[in-house]
Order: C-alpha cells, then sequence, then structure tokens
C-alpha cells in the first residue's frame, strides 16, 4: 500500500549507510529461501571459492526474485545493495537501511551512491550493484550504462558476475502481480580479481561485463524444456507489445488468459506453453458453397500454417520501427496524474499536469491549485533510459517515472497512445542521438 504524505523533503543521499543489522540476518536468509523454495532455486558458487568480501557484485535484474535469491547467493556473509528509492516509502528507512540499502534515483547521476559505495567497501562489506535498474521488459538484457567498467576501477575492488535465470518467466514485468512456477538457476563467480581490476583497462572491464550481463529468458525457457501452463500467462503483454506484428498499427492490442490479440486487425496469438506466439488457426477462403474450396475445386477448405512469434524479436522489431518513424523528429503531449516521491515519508500527490516529449527533452508542467504551474526539464543527453511502469503496485496504472536528484515523479496516464515501452523506445533512441 502506498503511503501518502505533503512532506516535500528530499531524501539524504550523503547519510552513511548502515551494514545489514546482524539480528536480521537470519530471517532475510530465512524468508529468502522460503520465498524461493517454490521455485526450487540452486545456486552455483563453484566460482567464488576462497573469495570473501570485499567485493562488488554486478548482477542481472529481471524480476522480484532478484532480491531474494541476493541473500542466498551472499550467505554466510552480508552485502549492501544499491536500492531505488521506493524501497525505502515500503519498508521505511530504518527497516531498509537495516537491510542493507543504499538510496538511489534510477538513471540519475549522483556523486553521493559512488561515496556511498565506497564507505560499504571500505568496511568490508560486498556491494550489489543492478545495472539495468528496472526488471526486465521481455526477457532480455536492458540498456547497461556505458561506465560500469570506470566504475569498477574507482571502486578497486575484486569484481564479481551473479546472473539468476528463470525470474523473468516466474513474474514477468507485465504481470507480476501473478506467479508463474519456474525452475530458478543463480551462477555467481569472480569476474575479475583486485590485481586484474588495476592492471587492465577500464573499457575491457566494460566489455566483459556486458557480456556477462546478457540473457534471453525464452532461451532458457526453450534449453530446459519448460512448459508455462498457467492459463493467465498472457495477461499483461500488451503493455511490452503495443503494436501488432501483421498490421502494424499501434495502442491496438489487448490481452486475456493465454492470448493477446489485435482490435484493429482482429488478428488474435495464442501464447503457446514453451513461450512462442502463435497466430491462431485460419481457415482459407471456402467459396460460397460449404465442402468447396476457394478455387472451385471439391475437397475440404485447407488451413493455412500458422506463424510463430519470439516475444523478444517482436520487443526489437517495434523499437526499430519506432527508430525509424520517428529519427527526423517527434512530439507527444498527455494529460497526465503526478505522484512525487522525495523520500521516505512516503508520495506526495501533485495533482495533474502536462506531460510533453520531443527528440530533446521531456517537459513536465505541474499544474498547482493555486492556477500557477511549475514546469520541469528532463533532457535525453543526460538520460540513459526511463523507467517504466506497466500498473505501478497493480493500483496505479501505467507510467513513467522521470528523476532529479532530490525527487521522484510518477507520471501516470490511461490515453490510448501513452504507451510505457514506446516511450522507453523513444527516449532511449533520443539519448544515443545527443551522446553522437
Amino acid at each position: 500500500m502506498l503511503k501518502y504524505t505533503d512532506d516535500m523533503t528530499p531524501f539524504d543521499m550523503t547519510a552513511r549507510p548502515s551494514k545489514q543489522y546482524f539480528f536480521l540476518m537470519p530471517l532475510i536468509w530465512i524468508a529468502s529461501f522460503l520465498d524461493t523454495k517454490k521455485f526450487g532455486l540452486r545456486i552455483d558458487k563453484s566460482g567464488m571459492k576462497g573469495i570473501k568480501p570485499p567485493y562488488l557484485v554486478i548482477a542481472t535484474h529481471q524480476g522480484p526474485a532478484d532480491y531474494s535469491a541476493a541473500p542466498l547467493a551472499m550467505f554466510p556473509h552480508r552485502a549492501m545493495f544499491v536500492s531505488d528509492m521506493e524501497g525505502f516509502e515500503w519498508y521505511g528507512k530504518w527497516l531498509y537501511r537495516g537491510l542493507g540499502c543504499i538510496g538511489k534515483r534510477r538513471f540519475v547521476s549522483d556523486i553521493s551512491v559512488v561515496k556511498n559505495m565506497k564507505y560499504a567497501l571500505s568496511k568490508k562489506q560486498a556491494v550489489w550493484v543492478y545495472p539495468e535498474s528496472r526488471h526486465s521488459n521481455v526477457g532480455t538484457t536492458a540498456y547497461i550504462p556505458e561506465n560500469l567498467g570506470k566504475l569498477c576501477k574507482m571502486m578497486d575492488v575484486p569484481v564479481v558476475l551473479f546472473t539468476l535465470y528463470g525470474a523473468y518467466l516466474a513474474n514477468p514485468f507485465w504481470d507480476e502481480l501473478h506467479t508463474r512456477k519456474v525452475p530458478m538457476e543463480g551462477k555467481m563467480k569472480l569476474l575479475f580479481s583486485k590485481e586484474e581490476v588495476e592492471s587492465i583497462s577500464s573499457e575491457v572491464i566494460q566489455a566483459e561485463i556486458e557480456k556477462g550481463l546478457q540473457y534471453n529468458e525464452y532461451e532458457y525457457q526453450t534449453a530446459h524444456d519448460i512448459r508455462i501452463t498457467e492459463p493467465f500467462r498472457a495477461q499483461g503483454l500488451h503493455m511490452p507489445l503495443y503494436r501488432c506484428r501483421k498490421c502494424g498499427v499501434r495502442y491496438k492490442m489487448v490481452s486475456s488468459g493465454d492470448t493477446l490479440e489485435c482490435r484493429a486487425c482482429g488478428r488474435k496469438y495464442l501464447l503457446r506453453e514453451d513461450g512462442l506466439l502463435e497466430e491462431y488457426m485460419k481457415v482459407q477462403d471456402c467459396g460460397e458453397n460449404p465442402g468447396e474450396n476457394s478455387n472451385g475445386t471439391a475437397g475440404s477448405c485447407g488451413v493455412t500454417d500458422r506463424e510463430k512469434f519470439k516475444i523478444p524479436e517482436w520487443y526489437e522489431w517495434e523499437r526499430q520501427l519506432e527508430i525509424e518513424e520517428n529519427d527526423d523528429g517527434f512530439r507527444k503531449e498527455f494529460n497526465v496524474r503526478v505522484e512525487a516521491l522525495p523520500g521516505e515519508k512516503g508520495f506526495v500527490n501533485l495533482g495533474t499536469g502536462i506531460l510533453t516529449m520531443d527528440e530533446k527533452e521531456f517537459a513536465l508542467r505541474i499544474n498547482e491549485k493555486s492556477g500557477a504551474s511549475e514546469e520541469l526539464h528532463f533532457p535525453h543527453r543526460i538520460r540513459e533510459s526511463v523507467q517504466t511502469e506497466y500498473d505501478y503496485r497493480g493500483v496505479k496504472g501505467k507510467g513513467i517515472v522521470l528523476s532529479t536528484r532530490d525527487c521522484c515523479y510518477y507520471i501516470y496516464c490511461d490515453a490510448e497512445d501513452f504507451n510505457p515501452t514506446e516511450i522507453q523506445f523513444l527516449g532511449e533512441w533520443s539519448y544515443r542521438k545527443a551522446k553522437k
């Protein structure tokens, strides 16, 4: 449940983080074990023999199970986790600090976070980082920041890689409220020793991290012959797959049960148990007479082959179309609802506003009760990606989050043409263009 306040005091990012409270550790490990037991989680730590904190952990970020797998991967050691501000609101500052969390706002550069990571490492703690900064949209690696190699050089400690498979399949971002029964596997290994971090270039470190963070959950599903049989398995899939693969129309996709459907052309796609999308059976034109084929010959009507699609490929097809269709410039405008999260005390309801987006920036005009307005600007050149929300906490609907160093702005809109995935694609492409 969301907490609300009128207090706009920013969270103190400079405050020194706390070690995980020792008296909470047994509870954390037990809760993590119970949460992942249903998935049969196995963690391979053979690549960690003799390695003890302090070290920096670079981890994949697929879904909610990541948070339970991390303490088990660290056992019997403690760790500190770079975490978004909403966790402080959800758990409260005292408890979230006690869980070892270091506050950060997504896709915002803040030297205070780097200093707190250095401080944690100086206290012989492991520091855990999720570079993707959000759960995976379609089970593939999200944007990886380009400064990870430099960050590792600054930390000057061993670098460890943790990968978890099955977390997205169990709770896909487009329907995290419903869990699918999927086996999970984790792997934790030393990527670079302290001596290697000191001797090799940041570019080499960056390349190895990017390689290590690559994953495709649907390839994992195929390789392990995992069948997802839940009848609701396609619910919410229209949020990342917002454009029909056959007719190309945006915003007309809907989903329910095991089916994705386009309301523009009427085509339906079955999400099969093996993770492939398959177009529903199409019967060829039978002509005017039953039992007669369209060419007038006798016999039963033929059935066309049913085309199959991979969800990640559909997703990347959408991204490429947005780039091609908007490369010369674009402008979007939406009437929105705005809530602010400045700190751990809760959300502040800022009322309504207008969000505009073009190839240079987001601009958010917030309508104040007095009739005046405040306008905030978020240039793409300093924001490598956009935080998307498909249905925040199951109650707020679709939205995006834009942050400054002092506040996170949760922006919601019910308009048909407001799709967080499309906005993310355009934001990431605009960032890359601005960096050229």
